[in-house]
């Protein structure tokens, strides 16, 4: 095809894919936001992450029966722990929803994944179930989920804007979003967090109303973390 006509069917069919509801969202994510940032979980070895996540002295790790707590889970839940990791919460919310709730142990890592898979037969979990998601899709059944949860994840989103909208279409009418990372402050945080996340607190809340949620709390019981909570309308 020569130029000036391939120019006019690309304009054309960027024309059509405009009418699309959702198309320019899906166009405006092509471009990551933080390029490489989940780079270092590539072929990931779980047992050094396992240490590494569930260790003493890390905040999330010394405060999950606070978190655990403040998330509000109850019997017959169902949750989606995205960004599961090794599965620190995934245990912790399966023995709170018990055998009549379910929760979704969600990753884009294989390595993480197939262990706690692996892991979740060994302790007899039946109510887990792993999902292997993507950079941009959690790919989670659709108004499915009462509580989702991400602890230190959001940080790795490399297209917020989609995963928060397969976030939101994952959540059941009402449901909840908590979202719990880092406090990202000059002159306060650490070297290490100023590098390594991408965005401060009230940008983070920006980004998931933006995304059609409502803040409902800012809870102020962590140090190094925040811990918000919103609803789907």
């Amino acid at each position: 095809m020569k130029a000036q006509p391939m120019l006019r069917y690309l304009g054309n069919v960027l024309l059509a894919l405009a009418l699309v509801p959702g198309a320019v969202s899906v166009l405006a994510q092509v471009q990551s936001v933080a390029p490489g940032i989940n780079r270092h979980y590539e072929n990931a070895d779980f047992s050094r992450w396992q240490r590494s996540f569930e260790s003493p002295g890390r905040e999330v790790f010394d405060r999950r029966l606070e978190i655990l707590s403040a998330t509000g889970v109850r019997p017959g839940m169902t949750v989606a722990d995205i960004g599961a990791g090794t599965g620190l919460f995934t245990w912790l919310f399966a023995g709170e929803v018990g055998p009549s709730g379910k929760v979704y142990a969600e990753d884009i890592s294989p390595e993480f994944s197939d262990a706690v898979r692996e892991l979740a037969r060994d302790k007899g979990l039946g109510n887990v179930e792993v999902i292997l998601g993507t950079e941009r899709d959690a790919r989670l059944p659709q108004a499915s989920v009462d509580l989702a949860f991400l602890s230190d994840t959001y940080h790795h989103f490399e297209y917020p804007e989609s995963m928060l909208a397969s976030i939101r279409a994952a959540l059941k009418p009402g449901g909840t979003l908590v979202v719990i990372d880092f406090e990202k402050m000059p002159g306060e945080s650490s070297a290490w967090i100023l590098g390594h996340v991408r965005a401060p607190k009230d940008a983070v809340v920006r980004e998931i109303e933006a995304a059609g949620f409502i803040l409902l709390e800012d809870r102020k019981f962590l140090r190094e973390n925040y811990f918000l909570r919103f609803r789907r309308p």
